[in-house]
């Protein structure tokens, strides 16, 4: 398992230290599955019957504090009720100032009185439905509807014993514009950048936001970003002496070449990092919001491993609050947790998800549920592996012992292979369990185990739909002399891991199902774990 694991585990949250440890197996709820207690007494039975161990759960300004002042917790008690009697965790999103950037779950009475609830501004002087963050009133009434909550979260379950994290807003960023131009943002923007900005940033000589920085869009992004942060942090001490718990703030992604204010500007995003973290150092992670192509690529963003400078702390924890709900959730769920040691998934609108769609994402709890209950010291190392049409294959050297990792439709006898079937991703866990000794939870993988020397020397064939080399074709014509030695899988068992973390055999993968010796395998329609041996010859 990774050195920074535990590392940040106490860094983040020793009050739920014991909650911590365990992966957050997670749904978000669509937006409006909570609005009654109707809903909520529907909703989360069926969470739990899917495999998550975790709902989050929007809380909506507009219903919490429907009229200023007085405050109705009847959505946020019942959920608490309802997932204590489930079993579940809880994450609640606060739905508050922003949500996907917009004012939108403001109460009316907010709404309605822009005069003391200003909006924010472009540069034409055009008001948007997103209020600014420069304005204390706007920061004055958010706060005290975010306090009742902590206070009464606080009192629902002072012991941690449900809700295990909040995220503050959602989504937050500018639209249509790169940065507020209303009359308060651009006096804080006259103004001189922050020495505690600076610094973080290793910026000896300080000046006006456009002296330091530029007067771009990216510079306008920069500008807005720190200041989001500095808002958010407002909301976080309060949490933090109300009911203390993980923060986080959530993103949506700078992705298809968009420029500022084509995608929400200044969220919390992995390039703005030391802005957020300067302007909200009581925030514990920001968290992708991944819909897009490229999902490994995403996830590496938010998996931002320690610098000298920091003095040996992980930047960045991995949690995913939202992804796309589809059939490839439950092998890219795999590949987080392998890969990155990731704190959770949540696929988004999973309430609404068809059974195709979420019937993966069990299967996948069910294994990491599994993987889960080794323990810590079984785990010497593990990689994600994940693979699609175009991106088939990653190979990884452990110490000598190379193992070539590919999608399960680069064998050649599943006609789906090559009828012109879009391939499903592929995706899994590899553990290192010990010298020659490995575990491999997911589906539609297949790996092979050479030494060093070996994979050196391997001579490439195309297999025909029999596993054997094509007719007249890729015969080994090698004359110099094999040199070292060849790893041979001893055993591949498929296995169960109990709440105990001891392997329980299921059956044996010999013959046809480990191609007679030559690799370890997982159908792309199967879930399963594998406990791989090897030995030397």
């Amino acid at each position: 398992m990774k050195k920074v694991f535990i590392a940040l585990i106490v860094l983040l949250w020793p009050v739920v230290n014991a909650v911590s440890q365990s992966m957050i197996l997670g749904g978000e709820l669509s937006n409006s599955a909570a609005t009654s207690v109707h809903d909520i007494d529907e909703v989360l039975p069926r969470m739990k019957s899917l495999g998550l161990n975790t709902v989050l759960v929007p809380a909506y300004w507009e219903l919490l504090e429907p009229v200023e002042g007085k405050f109705d917790f009847t959505l946020i008690d019942r959920t608490i009720d309802v997932a204590r009697s489930q079993d579940l965790k809880i994450v609640f999103l606060w739905f508050g100032a922003w949500k996907n950037s917009m004012s939108c779950y403001a109460p009316g009475w907010f709404k309605q009185d822009t005069k003391r609830f200003p909006r924010a501004e472009t540069a034409a002087g055009k008001p948007l439905e997103i209020a600014s963050c420069f304005s204390d009133n706007v920061l004055k009434a958010d706060l005290k509807a975010f306090s009742a909550l902590m206070e009464r979260i606080g009192q629902k379950d002072p012991q941690h014993q449900v809700v295990r994290m909040m995220q503050i807003e959602n989504e937050i960023g500018m639209l249509e514009s790169a940065r507020d131009h209303s009359r308060l943002a651009e006096k804080a923007y006259i103004g001189q950048v922050p020495e505690v900005l600076l610094k973080k940033l290793g910026i000896k000589k300080g000046g006006t936001w456009a002296q330091v920085f530029g007067a771009d869009e990216y510079a306008d992004e920069k500008f807005m970003a720190y200041h989001y942060a500095c808002y958010v942090e407002q909301l976080a001490l309060a949490a933090r002496s109300i009911h203390d718990m993980p923060l986080y703030v959530n993103a949506a992604m700078n992705s298809r070449g968009r420029k500022p204010g084509d995608y929400p500007s200044a969220g919390p995003l992995a390039h703005l990092i030391d802005f957020w973290n300067a302007g909200a150092p009581s925030i514990d992670f920001l968290a992708p919001d991944i819909y897009d192509t490229g999902f490994r690529m995403w996830a590496g963003r938010y998996a931002i491993p320690a610098r000298p400078q920091d003095g040996g702390v992980v930047r960045n924890r991995l949690f995913i609050p939202e992804t796309r709900c589809c059939r490839d959730c439950g092998v890219r769920a795999m590949y987080a947790f392998g890969e990155h040691d990731a704190l959770g998934f949540s696929p988004f609108a999973i309430d609404q998800a068809s059974a195709d769609e979420t019937d993966n994402i069990t299967k996948a709890y069910n294994l990491l549920r599994q993987v889960s209950n080794l323990k810590p010291a079984d785990r010497k190392n593990s990689w994600g592996l994940l693979f699609d049409q175009e991106d088939t294959e990653r190979i990884i050297d452990d110490e000598g012992t190379v193992m070539t990792c590919r999608h399960y439709y680069t064998l050649p006898w599943d006609p789906r292979a090559t009828d012109g079937t879009q391939w499903p991703e592929g995706g899994a866990m590899l553990i290192k369990v010990g010298r020659y000794d490995y575990l491999l939870a997911g589906c539609g993988v297949v790996v092979d185990f050479k030494t060093r020397t070996e994979k050196e020397q391997e001579q490439n064939k195309t297999l025909g739909e029999d596993g054997f080399a094509q007719s007249g074709t890729d015969s080994d014509a090698r004359t110099d002399r094999f040199r070292g030695k060849r790893l041979g899988l001893l055993s591949v068992d498929e296995v169960q891991i109990s709440p105990d973390g001891q392997l329980i055999y299921l059956r044996r993968e010999n013959g046809d199902q480990s191609h007679q010796g030559r690799h370890a395998r997982i159908g792309t329609d199967d879930w399963k774990i594998l406990h791989i041996k090897l030995y030397e010859y």
